[in-house]
């Protein structure tokens, strides 16, 4: 359960903010694109927003748990002209930080080099939105810069091809923005771009007639027997007992000192009991959704991250059962990393009529609040329905995040 008075006592931001990756060639995540929208509809980002910012998402957002250990990755965050004027801007931290300068166009290129010069004197990385600039007149202005970002949405086959051979002839790293598919992504990798951002892993490749397979159907069995109001304990150690690794791991995190267990907890009977058949749908849930192989690490932290924030949202809105608004989230990119349609799943999972329709068709309560998170983690602030007090949002994402990268130190760590 979350503790309501600590999110109460957390304080929030005015700036909405989701984190989303940027990808090398092999999928690990290299930086998180910081996506911000002041709260106050016709608010600007400030430099004060930003210097408040700061902190919150170096302690927050900037830690990722990646090849088996937490570790710090940068973070990519947009300037504006108005704020690359701002002195403070010398002040941010420098490795933790890729500031990209945006709408570049509309400043001199002269006055722009300078400014670009004198922060990559001071150690800042920089990058350039440069969709939109006129590559080829623009060698002094991308000799101050580490990364240039090719938006796919903005330019055509040949304009792309021009951009990429002169970007590198200079020898800078190269993002591709928006990627929307992995046919693209692929196609990318072989133009021999360094970063990778877009939707491109959140989107499923259904192998038809495929089932959901390996140690994984003895977690649907015991998801069974969990929906079952006559079951017991014994009923459910029967089932869990077969799977060694499952039987350890159980234990394990009913021993862990976060659960607050003052004695050490030797049988799986003993777990079950003091964990409670919700904390056990919850961790059974968690082990389905593990890592599949050839699927990124960041698909299963997307993952644990909007179940987290649907079922904070679902508490702090007084919403009956919030863990079945965690099992919504957690399991909505299951097509993803199963590579098996929604529908197909569907048939092969056990869970309630709500909870199915809530993955189908976004219905419900449990099916509005996925929706909304979908929204918030896109960074499509514009289109958020408001379902909650928007309060919530920021530190529920904030709390959520942080929970993740827990979760995953306690599956695979």
């Amino acid at each position: 359960m979350i503790d309501v008075q600590e999110l109460a006592n957390t304080p929030p931001l005015d700036i909405l903010l989701s984190c989303q990756p940027v990808y090398t060639r092999n999928q690990d995540v290299a930086a998180f694109y910081l996506m911000l929208q002041h709260t106050d509809a016709d608010g600007m980002i400030a430099m004060s927003d930003i210097q408040a910012l700061v902190p919150v998402v170096l302690e927050n957002y900037a830690k990722l748990f990646q090849h088996g250990k937490i570790g710090p990755v940068p973070c990519i965050i947009r300037i504006t002209p108005q704020i690359l004027f701002d002195s403070a801007l010398l002040e941010l931290p420098r490795k933790q930080l890729i500031l990209e300068i945006s709408e570049a166009e509309s400043l001199p290129p002269g006055e722009l080099t300078r400014h670009l010069q004198q922060l990559s004197a001071n150690g800042h990385r920089l990058a350039l939105d440069c969709s939109t600039l006129n590559i080829a007149d623009a060698d002094q202005l991308l000799g101050t810069v580490h990364i240039a970002r090719l938006d796919l949405d903005r330019l055509n086959s040949d304009e792309l091809q021009r951009a990429l051979k002169r970007l590198k002839r200079g020898g800078i790293d190269i993002l591709a923005h928006n990627i929307c598919d992995e046919a693209q992504f692929r196609d990318c990798v072989e133009q021999g771009f360094t970063y990778y951002h877009g939707p491109f892993l959140g989107k499923p490749t259904p192998v038809q007639g495929r089932k959901i397979g390996g140690n994984k159907v003895l977690l649907l069995q015991l998801l069974a027997k969990l929906q079952d109001p006559d079951a017991t304990v014994t009923s459910l150690e029967a089932i869990a007992i077969r799977d060694a690794t499952l039987t350890y791991r159980l234990l394990r995190i009913v021993n862990a000192a976060a659960l607050g267990f003052r004695r050490k907890v030797d049988t799986l009977s003993e777990a079950i009991t003091l964990l409670g058949t919700e904390e056990i749908k919850r961790w059974v849930n968690l082990f389905l959704v593990e890592n599949e192989p050839g699927k990124p690490g960041e698909l299963t932290r997307n993952m644990l991250v909007r179940a987290r924030m649907c079922e904070i949202l679902a508490q702090l809105g007084n919403q009956p059962n919030p863990v079945n608004y965690f099992i919504v989230g957690l399991l909505s990119q299951l097509d993803v990393l199963m590579d098996i349609s929604m529908p197909d799943l569907m048939e092969q999972v056990p869970l309630g009529p709500e909870v199915k329709l809530a993955l189908l068709q976004r219905a419900g309560s449990q099916g509005e609040t996925l929706a909304e998170v979908e929204r918030y983690e896109q960074g499509r602030f514009d289109e958020l329905q408001d379902l909650y007090n928007k309060a919530y949002y920021e530190v529920a994402y904030r709390h959520a995040s942080a929970w993740a990268r827990q979760v995953e130190f306690e599956l695979h760590g």
